[in-house]
């Protein structure tokens, strides 16, 4: 009898990612007592201790481990087969995932969505939010079908298709009351490591996060996304590199203060990009809209800089 089930392996993935019951509970809708007793089934079934318990959190054991480790390869195996299925079946797939690099707002979107819906009213239309390199594993890890605005190269190891969509200076600024607004020269390494970075926390879970101008043992303070980061530096709590589009018109205003640092960052390639041998009939419909002229000038118009009174 198989003592192993796709739905036992989606809880333990769960919690270790979540690093808790209750919260993995939370991300599958799931009740806690639900949790448990599929863990304590399992470890009853397979005659080993999957999680050692500390209070509320828990960690794998070393055989909890090894079980995850295989386990993840069936869970995306059998996404797969399933999205296969359903698409082999109708055409169009039963839900469709966009993503977009947190830089930009989902708002982009508002005249696309509609125009989606009259055509494909059969698929559940999801749109979210990664940022940095977690952007690229919600595409590998069938989190996300496409992405719009992805940023930087993709990982190495293939698996998907991308096309660039277009390039976005950097430049560094401060709030004019901030200490490194008076500095009359360039600002370098020992100018910088006084000081508190502002920096977009990368939401990869397996993939190593990116950091983007930070010195080793940098005082950061991390935030969830774009916008944040960038009121944050108009209220001078921090420094940083923001996407030019969005801190001219804040430095135009007086808002911020353009700083010349002795390692600009350099400018950044965005991209379209999917996973290789989909050819669902929702994500070409999406690609098709997606590749008419303009795309990457709308993306630069919602930006945060938006946002300033």
């Amino acid at each position: 009898m198989l003592r192993l089930s796709l739905e036992a392996l989606q809880i333990v993935d769960a919690i270790d990612r979540r690093g808790s019951f209750s919260a993995a509970g939370k991300e599958l809708h799931r009740v806690p007592s639900t949790i448990s007793y599929t863990v304590s089934k399992l470890e009853d079934d397979l005659g080993v201790q999957v999680f050692e318990r500390n209070g509320p959190r828990v960690e794998l054991t070393a055989a909890g481990a090894e079980l995850l480790k295989e386990g993840r390869y069936l869970l995306k195996a059998a996404q797969d087969l399933e999205h296969r299925v359903r698409r082999v079946a109708s055409g169009w797939e039963t839900e469709l995932t966009v993503a977009m690099d947190s830089m930009f707002s989902p708002c982009l979107f508002h005249d696309d969505v509609p125009a989606f819906y009259e055509v494909a009213r059969q698929t559940r239309l999801r749109i979210m939010q990664e940022a940095l390199s977690g952007t690229w594993e919600a595409l590998l890890d069938r989190r996300a079908d496409l992405l719009v605005g992805a940023a930087g190269d993709g990982p190495a190891g293939g698996g998907y298709i991308s096309e660039p969509l277009g390039k976005v200076n950097f430049v560094f600024a401060v709030a004019p009351s901030h200490p490194l607004a008076g500095v009359q020269d360039k600002l370098g390494r020992t100018h910088l490591q006084h000081h508190r970075a502002i920096s977009v926390a990368d939401s990869a879970r397996q993939m190593a996060p990116r950091t983007v101008g930070l010195l080793l043992g940098q005082d950061t303070l991390t935030v969830p996304d774009m916008k944040t980061k960038f009121q944050y530096q108009l209220a001078g709590m921090g420094f940083g590199f923001l996407p030019e589009p969005c801190a001219r018109a804040a430095i135009a205003a007086g808002l911020l203060v353009e700083k010349q640092v002795e390692e600009p960052k350099p400018a950044e390639t965005f991209y379209l990009a999917w996973r290789s041998g989909e050819n669902g009939a929702a994500l070409n419909w999406w690609l098709n809209r997606m590749r008419q002229p303009g795309l990457f000038d709308r993306l630069l118009t919602h930006l945060p800089h938006h946002n300033i009174d």
